[in-house]
């Protein structure tokens, strides 16, 4: 099922897509989704990002290879850093480039989306939690995380977390293709088998020290390949089993 959320006359819905139409149904977190029998053809809505998170829970260091990239340690457990719902961004909207940011990269990642409230769950309860997987480019003020020496700013400016198009809830994760395109130029060509945590492994593992609401997103780091992006240039980022996530950098003023 692709769960989508959308607006159309100044008026927002949860939906699935059906063919060329996008279907109305009732919360996605509810118990059981129901269809309200409503529909609208999928070339006369906008579509939004998915989910509407409390927070962005993001692991990084989570790929062998982009470790290796960054010529950091392996680390012992997963790494996490928190990106604010103000960073939320819909698919196929511009990414905004801030004069004070500098360099602004782009990070292909898979990200989670949790169904019911989550703490302390064990991996192997962790599907029943688990609403469904998306994608989600994790813009990066790479400039200032280097200067920080942490990652608040560099990841927490608005807009810095496209999500979308919609959310798989019927997906294998373990061995799943991940590309990213710079202009049509393939920059990043990564597979999920490379994570050092698997996606339920990062959930369970977040739940350990936060509760995870319903709606909330958990994203599960990104493969090498990681670049800048600049004034006009589009990024588009391709998972498979889910589709194509595209935005395009634009500076702000």
């Amino acid at each position: 099922m692709e769960i989508i959320r959308f607006e159309i006359e100044n008026s927002r819905f949860f939906g699935v897509i059906n063919g060329n139409e996008a279907e109305v149904i009732s919360s996605p977190f509810n118990e059981e989704i129901s269809f309200l029998g409503k529909s609208f053809p999928l070339d006369k809505i906008k579509l939004l990002a998915p989910t509407e998170p409390t927070k962005i829970v993001a692991a990084g260091l989570n790929y062998q290879k982009h470790t290796e990239e960054l010529k950091e340690k392996f680390p012992d457990e997963p790494v996490f850093f928190i990106k604010p719902s103000t960073t939320l961004n819909n698919p196929f909207d511009d990414i905004p480039l801030y004069k004070n940011a500098g360099r602004t990269d782009y990070e292909g990642e898979l990200a989670v989306v949790i169904k019911k409230e989550c703490r302390n769950v064990s991996p192997e309860e962790v599907k029943d939690y688990i609403l469904g997987y998306t994608i989600l480019n994790d813009v990066t003020a790479r400039t200032l995380q280097k200067k920080d020496g942490q990652w608040t700013r560099a990841k927490g400016f608005d807009g810095f977390c496209p999500i979308g198009p919609h959310i798989e809830t019927e997906l294998n994760t373990a061995n799943l293709s991940l590309k990213t395109y710079k202009d049509g130029v393939l920059v990043q060509d990564g597979n999920t088998c490379d994570m050092i945590w698997s996606a339920e492994e990062l959930v369970s593992f977040a739940s350990s020290f936060l509760t995870l609401l319903p709606g909330d997103v958990v994203s599960t780091g990104t493969p090498s390949g990681i670049g800048e992006a600049k004034d006009g240039e589009t990024v588009e980022i391709e998972i498979e089993g889910i589709g194509i996530l595209k935005n395009t950098y634009k500076s702000k003023e």
